[in-house]
Parts: C-alpha cells; structure tokens; sequence
C-alpha cells in the first residue's frame, strides 16, 4: 500500500485587521510518509499573498490558491504547477476574483472548471458572490466564465449585515451549493454549458446560524453543514435534481459553556462516511460525530483538543488514518491519528511547524 501523500498548505503573509499576525510564507508542498509520521518539505513559493484557502485539481498537478487581502476590492486566484518528480511550484498564471475577502474555491469533479466565492465587506468594486472560472490544458485559468451577486441580511448585525458567501461545494453533476454566512442560507445553482449559473433553490438555516463550510457524505445523499455563528452542525438530505435540501438534524458543536466564546470553522467527514469532524476556533477543539447514513442523525463522540490554537482547517489522509488540523494562532498543523472503529483522534506528536497555517489539503 501506497502510504505517501503529498500537503499542500497555505499561510498567511500579510496582516489583516482581523487576523492575529502574519507569520507564514505563502504556499508551501511538502511529502507525508503516513507510516513513519516524516514530513519533508518540498517547495515554497513565497510571493503569493495570504493564500487562505487553496484546492488540488485531481492528480496533483495544479494548485488553485486564493489571495485575501484586506482593502483590496478585488481578490486573487492564482494557478501553479507542481512537478512530482522535481518537487517543483511554478507559476501559471492569475485572475482577478470579482469580489473582496476571497474565501473558498474548488476544482469541479470534471476538472474543466474552478468555482470560487468571495466573503465580501462594502459594497464597492464587483462585488461577485460566485465566480466561475475555465482551466486551461496547461492548468492555467481563463477569465471569469460567469459570476453572481448575491444580497440580504441575517439577525447578526456584526456579522450579518450584508450576505457573505464562505464556501461552495459541487454536490451533484453541474449543481452546486453556497454556503451564506451573511443570509443564513444554502443557495444552489446549476452550472450551464458556458458556465453560466442558474439559481435553483435557497434553503434557510437556524436564524443567526451563519453557515460556513460544508461536507458532502460520500453516498452523495446527504449534506453537513459547520454553522460558525451559533456554533452548530447540521446534516442536511439533498436532492440531487435541484440542489434542494430538507433539514435532519442539528447538534451543538461545542459544550454550553463554551458556545459564546466559540466560532466554528471546517468540517470534514471521513472517507467510509461514518464520522464528521469539525474545528471549534475558540473552545480549540475538534469535535467529532457519528453519522447515521440513512437518516443523516448525528451522535456526538466526543471533543479532543486541537493540539494548539484557532483551529481553522482540516484534512483527512486519503486513507482516513490520520487528519491534520491547522492551527493558525500556534503555528503548527497538528497530525492526529484516527481510530477508524470509533472516530476518536489520538495526538500523534507530530506536526508541521509553519507560520500562520490558513487551508491545509492532502492528496494521494
């Protein structure tokens, strides 16, 4: 069995008001070795700024990393090659991502297109919610194929006084969802021929919810949701057809006593689809579900320390063994072994010591 796999991580390298500090270096590859727990550094690529979420189109050949800067009204995607046999990052090229705050991207399951949202602050600029972009033969993007605005608010008047859209997520051939923080809702869309985007149906969360990151069972029924406001989870029935989702079950994310002092981030579910774990920025903990696959019922297994502070993303080896957590205030991205009978997670000792980790994203 194959037990190497290649990380790929983003950092951030320029201050943000609403972050603590800059201390990374853009964007980095490095090998795992799942057996012996190594991790060896393969390149950086330094230039690119705040790359705070990134995606690996399949086969590990190109990197879609997002650049958040704050005051700027426009954000950034950028394309790099990586060469598996040099162990090299090059640059391909960039695009303009027609929105402020750019949050979340990822590659279609065709690999014919990147879909991107910005969070968005003011009003000015484009202000581009979703965006859809072509990938060239070379790995390189076209321009913006399409894009769509999106409005409303949420009870949250801090938070929620414009929509703000955190994440999308292709949950059937050519239909996607965006999470919106800033309207507590699920929106979906159908992708067009040409890209265009089609709004199909909006599914309204918990008010004050703040829906953040999402994480498709892999019998492709059934929909998780880390709410990061009211610091929640959610699962979610989808159909397939239109994007429309009918609400199973929802389940605090942290104990009682911490949810005011909490903001929920990532969630991730394991590969043989039986356990949701969900990084909890505040109480620094990751909590982990049980999942009924049926029914989408959840059933707490417990919380485990995060093994550092501000638990922003998470990634699961392909295998499920082990899952990495970014802790962006303790610069390091923790390695956690994980019991695939129980879900629970065991600190390994090891991690990636790294300013600032923002996304981190593990393929085979």
């Amino acid at each position: 069995m194959d037990t190497q796999f290649l990380v790929f991580v983003g950092t951030l390298n320029r201050e943000a008001p609403y972050f603590q500090g800059a201390r990374g270096e853009g964007l980095s590859a490095y090998r795992f070795d799942e057996e012996t727990l190594v991790v060896e550094k393969l390149a950086n690529a330094p230039e690119i700024e705040n790359p705070t979420f990134l995606s690996v189109a399949a086969g590990g050949n190109y990197i879609y990393a997002n650049s958040e800067v704050f005051g700027w009204k426009e954000g950034l995607v950028t394309a790099f090659r990586f060469d598996r046999d040099a162990g090299t990052l090059t640059y391909i090229n960039t695009q303009p991502t027609l929105g402020s705050i750019t949050a979340h991207n990822a590659v279609t399951r065709d690999n014919r297109r990147l879909l991107l949202v910005n969070y968005g602050m003011g009003s000015v600029g484009p202000d581009q919610a979703v965006v859809v972009y072509g990938l060239r033969d070379d790995g390189g993007l076209t321009p913006p194929l399409a894009s769509a605005a999106r409005t409303g608010t949420g009870p949250n008047t801090d938070r929620q006084e414009r929509s703000h859209a955190h994440s999308v997520t292709e949950v059937a051939d050519n239909i996607v969802i965006v999470a919106d923080l800033g309207t507590d809702s699920l929106a979906s869309y159908r992708q067009m021929g040409e890209g265009a985007l089609e709004p199909l149906t909006e599914t309204k969360t918990t008010p004050g919810s703040g829906p953040r990151h999402v994480a498709l069972h892999p019998n492709g029924r059934l929909l998780f949701v880390m709410n990061e406001l009211d610091s929640t989870v959610a699962s979610y029935a989808i159909n397939t057809a239109d994007g429309a989702l009918t609400p199973c079950d929802v389940q605090p994310a942290v104990p009682a006593e911490a949810r005011s002092q909490n903001h929920c981030a990532d969630i991730q579910i394991s590969p043989d689809g039986r356990f949701v774990y969900g990084s909890n920025r505040g109480h620094d903990s990751i909590v982990v579900f049980g999942v009924d696959p049926e029914n989408g019922k959840l059933s707490l297994v417990n919380f485990f320390p995060c093994g550092g502070v501000t638990p922003r993303n998470l990634a699961l080896t392909p295998s499920g063994r082990h899952l990495f957590c970014a802790n962006q205030n303790s610069d390091r991205i923790s390695i956690f072994e994980r019991d695939i009978v129980t879900g629970a997670l065991t600190d390994t000792g090891h991690a990636i010591e790294v300013g600032t980790p923002m996304c981190v994203r593990i393929i085979r």
